[in-house]
């Protein structure tokens, strides 16, 4: 397992080793020893299964507040997705910055998102499905979001007109967003 650091702290690219041969591949998408070893600690309790039928689907900015905040692990089953993290700790030396990176059936790669930071996935391609791990069950109280393309976050989405949930479409800017984080 290999983990790769990001421009934000604590945001991590996870690469898992594929064992490949002529019938396809094997390999460990999450082994808590193997977390630990490359300094992940997260006690993940509950995976969550998501399919975006279409490309162009864009899921979030999405957090939980910090009394029932999450820790994601995120990885694509079917398709692709780009995957964007928002730092939003306040007083954070990167509050506001995001990161981007492509998430694929093909490349296999995961990220972590930390609390602490919103989350969301534009699909690159149809039926595209996604799994992740959370370390805290979801709190519809505690559910919260921040508007997809707020102009002072600037984030790069691959789409302009893209399919959003009514939730999405109605999310507060940064500035305006509910947020209980505080960098340490």
């Amino acid at each position: 397992m290999k983990k790769i650091q990001t421009k934000l702290e604590d945001v991590f690219i996870i690469e898992p080793v594929v064992h490949s041969d002529h019938r396809g591949f094997f390999m460990e998408c999450y082994n808590r020893k193997a977390f630990r070893d490359i300094g992940i600690h997260v006690n993940f309790i509950q995976d969550n299964h998501s399919l975006s039928k279409e490309a162009g689907t864009i899921r979030g900015l999405h957090y939980q507040l910090q009394d029932k905040a999450q820790t994601k692990l995120v990885r694509v089953l079917h398709g692709a997705v780009y995957d964007v993290v928002v730092d939003i700790r306040k007083g954070s030396p990167t509050f506001g910055e995001w990161v981007g990176v492509i998430l694929s059936e093909e490349n296999k790669r995961q990220i972590l998102v930390p609390k602490g930071f919103a989350h969301g996935i534009c699909t690159l391609v149809t039926n595209t499905q996604i799994l992740y791990k959370v370390d805290e069950y979801y709190s519809p109280e505690h559910d919260r979001g921040i508007y997809w393309n707020d102009p002072q976050l600037n984030i790069q989405w691959p789409v302009t007109t893209p399919i959003l949930s009514d939730k999405d479409k109605n999310q507060p800017l940064l500035d305006h967003a509910d947020n209980n984080f505080f960098f340490k």
